[in-house]
């Protein structure tokens, strides 16, 4: 099984943006000019996989959204990509009927409803734009991908498939029925893209069960009709039915609550849980200078930054599994490494510039001509160095402060402690009580991970005394009434999982500090050496497949869990495992979602 990118879905996505004919590499033809327009979902799929210029490279000279003014342009063809709703189909049938464009390709997320076609044909007619719309196609794309091995079903409306949607107390029948819909639909979509039917795996009584048992009924139906089936035939993948079948595992976010609370250690995690990142972009609040304002005058507005943090960044593909630390100093390497380059290049600048023409001067230039010609030759890729550094600089500069003001190697340290049953150092009531130590949040995402992970819960004289510590230091205890109906439905006290959620532990902390000179100054940072264990869902893993798996939560995901399934591949050739979730959400979304489930 190959990565979800290479396996059809940037190939679907580029043939679409073709008019749905197969791009020819090497074509003299030149490129149709079009426009493009989609609504939220399609613009969050499109977004982390194709660049601007990649799209203007394919001939899209503007891209819109669908419900946003737009002016028509009567002689160019327009590429439409959205979700059938009704609200979109009554703004493409809006666009027919005044003539907005001059021919509409049609291309929905998901496979439209014959009603809501018919409703396109009937407005298409009363217009004389038949001829027009060129083509409809569904495109079975209703999912996100982030990675080459990871992917998440939704964006916009998220909060409709949650974890709180789906464990709220008061949930109805039908309202459980859509939500199993809206997973069943993505999931369907994702096996046509990859053109494999999967052998199905999930616990039962949960979720999960249910999402499995609509899924098999859906491609059953499907493969039952042999003539209309998207899984024979001309596929987009081709070769779904080869010997190996991958296997897709389905479980539930309630076998695990502790490790979307836990705090990581590794880059892309940390980006995560203490920046705005989001579809691979993440958002910076520049720092302001040391200037001060005139007295009187408006301070300064900090200025937004925002990053692409890509598989075109090589820096990030090699680091963003990495301990935080090593990150740091790659970054300094990395800088160090440039800053030689940059010399080397103004050193043969300044003697290509030499005046005269005696014979030293001239010996000198023909000497060095061809280094000049080789580093001149390299300046954009030395200019692309650059502009990664210091986009790697920024972002690890603002993880870093985080790290620091909310002492996360702290915390880090002592929930792998609390959940390899480890002796502290320090006692719980005094990393709560620590005025100096994290956030409100921080301190009741440590007291979760002890109450789930602890084999017997505290008594209730020491309960108390925790809740009044959590409540003294600004806590929030809605989060912990959940935790704690949740631990007695699925009575854990008798039978504690081992959540090593992060994958890591330290084994040996190294109190030396970064170089001073370092763009980062990790002072007061420890450098925690990591060792690999595995969390719930790769154990569970490794039990049950032999080559290609799609680990799958309903419920949402997050980076600490995709980092364990990639680190446990690594060293297993042949293997591959691609992470699923129906959300992505670091801990603040997580503690905040539990919160609100008993809320009146």
């Amino acid at each position: 099984m190959q990565a979800i990118r290479s396996r059809g879905f940037i190939a679907a996505l580029k043939r679409m943006l073709n008019f749905n004919v197969i791009p020819v590499k090497n074509s003299t033809t030149e490129a149709v000019w079009k426009i493009l327009i989609y609504d939220r979902f399609g613009q969050d799929i499109i977004s982390p996989l194709l660049s601007v210029k990649e799209l203007r490279d394919m001939g899209i000279t503007l891209h819109l959204l669908l419900h946003s003014d737009r002016d028509p342009i009567p002689d160019v063809p327009a590429i439409y990509f959205v979700m059938p709703t009704e609200e979109n189909v009554d703004r493409i049938c809006q666009d027919l009927r005044n003539q907005f464009y001059e021919s509409y390709y049609l291309n929905f997320i998901s496979a439209i409803s014959r009603s809501k076609l018919e409703d396109i044909a009937s407005a298409a007619l009363s217009t004389n734009a038949v001829a027009q719309v060129a083509k409809v196609f569904d495109q079975y794309l209703n999912f996100i991908t982030l990675e080459d091995d990871m992917f998440v079903l939704c964006n916009q409306n998220k909060e409709l498939v949650s974890y709180h949607a789906i464990n709220r107390p008061d949930i109805t029948d039908t309202e459980m029925e859509i939500i199993m819909d809206t997973l069943v639909d993505s999931l369907f979509c994702f096996f046509v893209t990859i053109g494999a039917v999967p052998i199905i795996r999930c616990p039962r009584g949960n979720a999960a069960e249910m999402v499995a048992v609509k899924l098999d009924k859906k491609l059953r139906e499907n493969l039952r009709d042999a003539r209309n089936s998207l899984f024979t035939g001309d596929t987009l993948a081709g070769g779904q039915f080869s010997f190996q079948r991958p296997l897709l595992v389905l479980v539930d976010r309630n076998i695990d609550l502790a490790t979307p609370l836990h705090h990581t250690w590794t880059y892309q995690a940390l980006v995560h849980d203490v920046l705005d990142f989001l579809l691979n972009r993440v958002n910076l609040e520049e720092t302001p200078g040391q200037e001060t304002s005139p007295a009187g005058a408006r301070p300064k507005k900090k200025n937004k930054k925002t990053y692409d943090l890509t598989g075109a960044d090589h820096f990030w593909q090699r680091h963003k599994g990495s301990p935080f630390p090593e990150v740091a100093e790659s970054v300094q390497q990395e800088l160090d490494s440039y800053r030689t380059q940059e010399d080397e290049v103004k050193h043969l600048k300044s003697i290509m510039g030499l005046e005269g023409e005696d014979e030293g001067a001239i010996s000198m230039l023909s000497d060095n001509t061809a280094k000049l010609t080789s580093a001149v030759s390299s300046l954009p890729e030395l200019l692309q160095k650059k502009r990664l550094i210091d986009l790697h600089t920024n972002v690890a500069t603002a993880v870093l402060e985080h790290i620091k003001t909310r002492k996360l190697d702290v915390y880090f340290e002592y929930e792998e402690k609390l959940m390899s049953k480890s002796t502290l150092d320090k006692s719980l009531l005094d990393m709560i009580s620590d005025p100096d130590g994290g956030t409100p949040e921080d301190k009741m995402r440590l007291f979760i991970i002890y109450y789930i992970s602890s084999p017997q819960p505290p008594s209730e004289v020491d309960l108390e005394q925790y809740k009044k510590a959590l409540t003294d230091a600004g806590c929030n205890l809605a989060p912990l009434n959940y935790i704690k109906r949740w631990k007695a439905f699925t009575k854990m006290a008798s039978a504690p999982t081992n959540f090593g959620g992060s994958g890591v532990k330290p084994i040996s902390l190294l109190s030396r500090v970064m170089n001073t000179g370092s763009q980062f100054v990790m002072e007061g940072v420890k450098n925690l050496v990591l060792k690999q264990q595995m969390c719930s869902k790769t154990s569970l893993i490794q039990v049950l497949f032999i080559f290609q798996a799609i680990v799958f939560v309903v419920g949402g995901g997050n980076y600490i869990e995709y980092q364990n399934l990639v680190d446990y591949t690594k060293n297993k050739p042949g293997k591959h495992v691609i992470y699923g979730c129906s959300e992505l959400f670091n801990a603040t979304q997580f503690l905040k979602q539990i919160g609100q489930i008993l809320a009146i």
